[in-house]
């Protein structure tokens, strides 16, 4: 592995012309495809295998053209203060309203409030539901600003009126936010380099390897029905790799050039030795993201695929592009330890300075003096960070949880206060009754032991298709959506159609957003325990082959899980339980979204085996070359600490750019992921690791004899490397890398 990618860093150095206009080329491409493709809005939401999904797939058979999964809005109208909404003019604005709704080529029906009596007992709020022939995912932008527009010709009357329903779906925004966390990473860079040219190169290539990936996404996003969250998600992932990868590589240069290497046999060695450690951190970060799709949930399994698809760019461009840029740069790059002009360089330093061991060999040398002390205080503080995942309640961001300053949200509030907090969460009951004898007498049945059970405050008359053999019955709930009481009742409502199945020939289902959002986190919580045996099984075997050792590995996974529930334990602080949820710009607190946990895990995963890969294979290079296990640790933290440390810097604050997001799930990702990192990297990697294998001595590196023999050796640490000759590559040499 260490001897291809040193040719394939020599050839990038050499032939950079090449490499460049390659993957200029490819970027154009993908900019051509994604401008001429035909826009494609959210992705369709499907969970094959739930009650919920089968009786919308009912539906779709019995009731032919009711378009059970088409998007819906409520247009709530609410009166001025003092006044009621059937007086006459503000009654005339409702019904001019409801005309003017009813307009729209992809509208189904429109209910007038009047007539269907969706007026609050007091008269002050009145709704008119809208349904339409597609999803909220497929409606088109025209169908959209004809609704916005109709309501806001409702209000130049003086009336209240505001949109709820999924037909108003929209493009998350990510904020300014986002531009800054990308201005930090420039920073850390350039305090990490001492250049603003090999800063440069690591937003610059991970800029490139984004725009090639979410290109390519929204060139797809249509004919592979690709959503909003699937371009963000690759973004926010592919821009920390993407920069890490390049940093690692960059930063191996420099220390290649501080031991007197040519600027050529620099950069083979770097990409040798670096990048084998980018090559198995992506793989990592690859099978972690691919492995969502064991869920079975289309939707997450799109995201996981594309954010690989976007990391695996991010490698091949480190590999290749980074050299590629050095050799372009030339000397204007400087070895470790020195600076540009620019930023203070050439200034001689005094021999005290230039003897003090750096910052990463000062807190290695401490761990490996005080391990026991460090590892109890990490796994103690990790733990206490923890406790609030003990309270995880896990659910679907609905209306309510939109910021109070959007048009969704002030709709359902008005619902709320009308009808009550039930009401934006109906349940659909689906009767399937083509077996039975006697239909209308089961349905009766159904609507009877509904009717019994607690937190029910509204059951309207069943309404059958046109072969009575199926019927819909409405239940509205007395607790708001989100809600465990709401969750309590669909399975109250399940339990009672069980019953009515071993009475009779007819077959209940629950439905609708509400039961869809409580099947699709009892889903995730299933498919949790199997996705991370298998993920973090994958990853063990990987790690095994790259450390050749089993305690290490096992190691890196105790320390991810610790990681990963002190961040699970800091999302529920902040989005359930709301501390320091003003300063997060969380408006309303509830459930943690429910695939929270199987991605955190995911992407967590993969991107903490990064660290480790990078900061223990330093390590495991010094012990090969014959230093004591104790002095490998501070070899190890050296060469590598401040880079893994800038590394971490600039993931936290990608991954905080996007708290700032108007969609909830983008913003809760965000911070869970950059509450990891910084959990994983400075108390899991630069604390209890290496406390734990100061602890462990030669231990650490053990391997059974048999399955040394077996397990193929791809010298991670370049030991191969050391045969090579340093000088000038064979002119074959380009040859011979095509033939291998």
């Amino acid at each position: 592995m260490a001897t291809f990618l040193y040719k394939v860093g020599r050839l990038a150095f050499r032939r950079r012309h090449y490499v460049a206009l390659l993957w200029i080329a490819l970027l154009t491409l993908a900019g051509v495809g994604a401008a001429s493709a035909p826009a494609a809005g959210a992705s369709s939401f499907s969970v094959p295998g739930t009650e919920a999904q089968k009786a919308f797939d009912l539906l779709e058979q019995r009731f032919p053209g009711m378009s059970a999964d088409g998007a819906t809005a409520r247009v709530v109208f609410k009166a001025p203060a003092g006044e009621k909404l059937d007086s006459g003019a503000n009654k005339a604005t409702v019904e001019k309203t409801v005309k003017d709704l009813g307009d729209g080529s992809e509208v189904v029906s429109v209910a007038d409030p009047f007539k269907g009596k969706a007026v609050s007992k007091d008269g002050t709020i009145a709704y008119a539901s809208v349904k339409y022939k597609v999803s909220g995912m497929e409606l088109k932008d025209a169908s959209k600003d004809a609704l916005k527009e109709t309501a806001q010709q409702a209000r130049a009357s003086g009336l209240t009126v505001e949109v709820g329903g999924d037909a108003l779906t929209a493009t998350p925004e990510t904020g300014s936010t986002e531009i800054i966390g990308i201005a930090i990473a420039a920073v850390v860079l350039v305090i990490t380099f001492g250049s603003l040219l090999a800063a440069g190169f690591p937003l610059l290539t991970a800029l490139i390897g984004v725009g090639i990936g979410v290109s390519t996404i929204t060139a797809l996003a249509n004919a592979l029905d690709l959503g909003t969250t699937t371009s963000t998600l690759a973004m926010m992932i592919g821009l920390a790799v993407g920069i890490d990868y390049a940093l690692f590589i960059v930063s191996r240069y420099r220390a290649e050039l501080a031991e007197g290497r040519e600027r050529e046999e620099a950069a083979g060695r770097a990409v040798g030795t670096a990048g084998s450690a980018v090559v198995f951190a992506g793989l990592t970060v690859v099978i972690a993201l691919v492995g969502l799709a064991v869920v079975n949930i289309p939707m997450l399994t799109k995201m996981g695929v594309a954010a690989a698809g976007t990391v695996a760019i991010a490698v091949l461009i480190a590999l290749t592009m980074i050299p590629a840029l050095l050799g372009y740069a030339g000397k204007k790059i400087k070895p470790i330890g020195q600076k540009s002009k620019l930023l203070g360089g050439g200034r001689a330093k005094s021999a005290e300075k230039s003897a003090r061991p750096n910052m990463g060999t000062r807190w290695a040398s401490f761990v490996v003096r005080r391990p026991l002390a460090v590892l109890l205080l990490g796994v103690i503080g990790l733990g206490a960070a923890a406790i609030p995942a003990a309270s995880l309640e896990l659910g679907l961001p609905d209306d309510g949880s939109q910021p109070t300053s959007t048009t969704q949200r002030r709709a359902y509030d008005l619902l709320s206060e009308g009808f009550g907090p039930g009401f934006n969460g109906p349940l659909m009951v689906v009767v399937d009754a083509k077996d039975s004898k006697t239909p209308k007498a089961d349905v009766t049945t159904v609507t009877d032991k509904i009717k019994a059970l607690k937190d029910v405050t509204t059951v309207t008359p069943a309404t059958f298709n046109k072969d009575g053999d199926t019927a819909t019955i409405t239940v509205v709930p007395d607790s708001k959506p989100s809600s465990v009481t709401t969750e309590d009742l669909v399975h109250g409502i399940r339990d009672a159609g069980a019953q009515v199945k071993a009475d009779t020939d007819s077959s209940v289902l629950v439905t609708g957003t509400t039961a869809m959002n409580i099947d699709v986190s009892q889903k995730l919580n299933d498919a949790l325990i199997p996705y991370l045996i298998l993920v973090v099984g994958l990853a063990f075997l990987l790690l095994i082959v790259v450390f050749r050792s089993i305690l290490v590995p096992l190691k890196a996974a105790l320390g991810f899980l610790l990681s990963v529930m002190a961040a699970l334990g800091a999302v529920v602080a902040v989005f359930q339980w709301g501390w320091l949820s003003g300063l997060m710009g969380v408006e309303e607190t509830g459930p943690v979204m429910s695939m929270m946990p199987i991605f955190m895990v995911g992407v967590v995963f993969g991107l903490a085996m990064d660290y480790e890969v990078f900061l223990v294979t330093r390590m495991r290079e010094a012990h090969v070359h014959g230093e004591k296990p104790s002095q490998a640790i501070v070899t190890g933290f050296k060469h590598s600490a401040r880079v893994v440390t800038a590394a971490a810097v600039i993931m936290i604050a990608v991954f905080s750019g996007f708290i700032s997001s108007s969609e909830s799930m983008i913003k809760m990702i965000g911070f869970g992921l950059a509450i990891a990192v910084f959990f994983d990297a400075f108390v899991v990697r630069m604390a209890i690791v290496p406390a734990v294998l100061a602890l462990l001595g030669k231990r650490a590196w053990w391997l059974p004899k048999w399955l040394d023999r077996i397990l193929p050796n791809v010298d991670v640490e370049g030991e191969g490397l050391r045969e090579l000759d340093s000088k000038d590559s064979d002119p074959d040499e380009d040859r011979e890398l095509v033939r291998a």
